[in-house]
């Protein structure tokens, strides 16, 4: 008999005889049990697939258009801002030349009528060489000003907060120097103000268009989602799953799209911005900068204008996660609606 044989006989009999048999010595160690470990749930959507790089570019392209139009627009309210406050800054007095008209007389006497208004500050009569230098772009440098019938100028600075009565300057001013025309920039201020409105009220549909095609693009992208792991929906919607919890999968699945492309278009338009303002301030004086700065003024748009990048920014990743939580909710609904109704679920028309 071999030792196998004899422990089992020994313990036959030490069982029979109402003993505990003897725990028989361990020959080799035992294997440990493996610890029980819970198994992470998988995510409903896969993390990335091609469609939800497409969809990342497509949010990036629509933040990239969005933060460059709201930059955009405050960057020319600025600029037309400084212009108004500059050209209302200031009211210019023109005398027109005639025969026999002293003209210095004319201007020092339509710089004191100005100035005895209330809200003038102070008033500059330009010379000869100045009013030469503000024709040299049409006519050239070497004028004799006594040889043209150019007008000249007096600038009067006024107080922007309380200016003075206009009309009757401009009464006064018709009364002492026939010759004298009054020009206080009222219709440059209201075009300038109509721009800038014009401006603002484009940028705002330019928005609400990108904003439109982005939130369209992410219901179709959602719905894409939806129908290739739409068995997967129903079978957790029919075991339990709350229409919030598989809503919530995918609304973190978008967030995360929506937060990496806008990100990705927010940075590269402020990026953008930043260097057309290092590349205007290192090209000063020259022709490229000037025409640049007469066309669209200062590329500047302050520490305003990137916190409202960053704000367009979050208010499209916002909008993303929204739209794609709507179009879950909605489509589960379908479901349970097509699952109620017995007559759809087996394909026969509803009545």
């Amino acid at each position: 008999m071999n030792e196998l044989g004899q422990k089992i006989l020994k313990a036959a009999k030490a069982t029979r005889a109402g003993r505990q048999p003897e725990p028989a010595p361990p020959t080799q160690q035992q294997p440990r049990r493996a610890e029980m470990r819970v198994r992470p749930t998988a995510p409903i959507l896969p993390p990335s697939n091609i469609q939800g790089n497409a969809l990342m570019v497509v949010i990036a392209i629509m933040a990239f258009l969005a933060c460059l139009t709201f930059g955009a627009v405050t960057m020319v309210r600025a600029t037309a801002a400084g212009w108004q406050s500059q050209i209302s800054r200031e009211i210019t007095i023109q005398i027109k030349p005639e025969e026999g008209l002293d003209m210095d007389a004319a201007l020092k006497k339509a710089r004191e009528l100005a100035l005895t208004f209330v809200g003038t500050r102070e008033g500059t009569i330009m010379d000869e060489d100045a009013t030469a230098r503000l024709l040299e772009p049409w006519l050239g440098t070497g004028l004799n000003l006594d040889e043209l019938p150019v007008p000249r100028l007096v600038i009067i600075t006024i107080d922007e907060q309380n200016p003075p009565d206009f009309a009757a300057m401009r009464d006064l001013l018709k009364t002492e120097v026939p010759q004298a025309f009054l020009d206080d920039h009222r219709t440059w201020v209201d075009r300038l103000v109509s721009m800038a409105q014009t401006t603002v009220l484009i940028g705002t549909g330019v928005l609400i268009l990108v904003f439109t095609a982005m939130i369209l693009t992410v219901v179709f992208a959602t719905r894409g989602a939806l129908s290739g792991n739409r068995h997967i929906v129903e079978v957790l919607h029919f075991v339990g799953a709350e229409s919030s919890f598989v809503a919530g999968e995918f609304q973190k699945h978008f967030l995360k799209i929506s937060i990496k492309g806008s990100a990705a278009g927010g940075v590269l338009a402020a990026a953008l911005f930043a260097a057309a303002n290092m590349w205007q301030a290192n090209s000063l004086a020259t022709p490229e900068s000037d025409q640049a700065t007469a066309l669209f003024g200062s590329f500047t748009i302050g520490i305003t204008g990137y916190l409202g990048i960053f704000a367009t920014m979050i208010v499209i990743a916002l909008l993303t996660t929204l739209t794609a939580r709507f179009t879950v909710m909605r489509t589960i609904d379908e479901i349970d609606l097509i699952r109620s109704d017995p007559a759809r679920s087996d394909g026969a028309p509803s009545s």
